[in-house]
């Protein structure tokens, strides 16, 4: 990780790469280099600086000569049990944040039954593009990259598929889409566990997969058999994401109207990563409405905060899966 160091009068300047910019561990490195770098005789000052480079997974976990977006170094999938409990809205606030943090992301709707990004990214007034071949050109909406079958049919319109409609549309979003070089696309899938999970399991070497979850336990029956799935189709669950955990009032009491707590447990009963906890906020709701998925991040720092920690913590599960498939514990045999 230490990619420079330059003294000079007893100013100490080290450059640290990390693996990714959303590195959750960031602060305590800077902290540790300094203190370990001070204790050095002549040393006066010590400047760390960070640069990233996002750590794909290996090519065979990758399947790289069946890659359809060779682009991309990591997929991640945002799936539910159950409609309703907010995956969508964490989809979004999730690349929004990678994005704040200095990644290159893009943000699929992958919901082809009931496609929310047109709302949450404020995209009504914008109109696709293609290049000069067959590929879409995605909208560039706060720092990230997107692209949703809402803004390719009739507002409005019912959007009844069937099974290899579904499968159609699913793949073309993904594949026809002008992605270019990405450190993460997010995959925003529909409730349930239905034909698209099966279909982009198939289709795209995902890293992984997030699981949303309200607390109260008729979310978390659903949100078990959604964890089901993936493990099914061997995907690796990076964590769950407990939405709508607790609710302030103007008073400034906190609500616990769903039972906060219980997709944290249910995470840690099935062993997975949780990743953390986003409350009932008035300022989601109305900067979802208003498509500014941007003023989660910097209007209100208690709701900033719940988002950067599930952002980080995500990452940090990303690059914690990235070096576990490139770097294979050694064996010894023996004969």
């Amino acid at each position: 990780m230490v990619k420079d160091v330059v003294v000079c009068d007893g100013v100490v300047k080290i450059t640290i790469e990390l693996t990714t910019p959303a590195c959750p561990m960031k602060e305590q490195i800077q902290n540790d280099v300094q203190a370990a770098v001070r204790q050095l005789d002549g040393v006066k000052q010590v400047n760390v600086d960070f640069t990233a480079n996002v750590a794909p997974m290996a090519p065979q976990q990758r399947a790289a000569e069946s890659n359809p977006l060779p682009g991309v170094k990591h997929i991640v999938a945002v799936g539910a049990g159950k409609g309703g409990v907010g995956k969508s809205t964490v989809a979004v606030n999730i690349a929004v944040g990678l994005a704040r943090e200095g990644a290159k992301v893009g943000l699929m709707d992958g919901d082809i039954y009931g496609p929310s990004l047109p709302t949450l990214l404020g995209l009504a007034n914008a109109t696709p593009q293609t290049t000069g071949g067959n590929m879409i050109v995605p909208f560039d909406v706060h720092g990230v990259k997107s692209m949703t079958i809402g803004k390719l049919v009739e507002p409005d319109k019912p959007l009844i598929w069937r099974g290899p409609m579904a499968h159609g549309a699913f793949r073309q979003l993904a594949t026809q889409t002008d992605w270019g070089q990405l450190d993460y696309l997010i995959i925003d899938l529909p409730p349930g566990t239905g034909d698209v999970p099966l279909t982009m399991s198939q289709l795209l070497p995902l890293t992984g997969a997030v699981v949303v979850c309200t607390p109260q336990k008729v979310a978390q029956d659903d949100a078990r058999r959604a964890i089901a799935m993936f493990r099914q189709l061997e995907i690796k669950l990076l964590g769950v994401v407990e939405n709508m955990s607790y609710f302030i009032g103007d008073d400034g009491k906190t609500y616990d109207i769903f039972g906060r707590g219980g997709a944290q447990a249910m995470a840690k009963d099935m062993g997975l990563p949780f990743l953390g906890a986003i409350p009932i906020h008035m300022d989601l709701r109305a900067n979802s409405d208003n498509g500014d998925p941007t003023g989660n991040f910097t209007r209100n720092d208690q709701l900033a905060g719940e988002l950067e920690t599930v952002v980080k913590t995500l990452a940090g599960q990303i690059s914690i899966h990235a070096a576990s498939s490139t770097f294979q514990q050694p064996t010894i045999s023996i004969g």
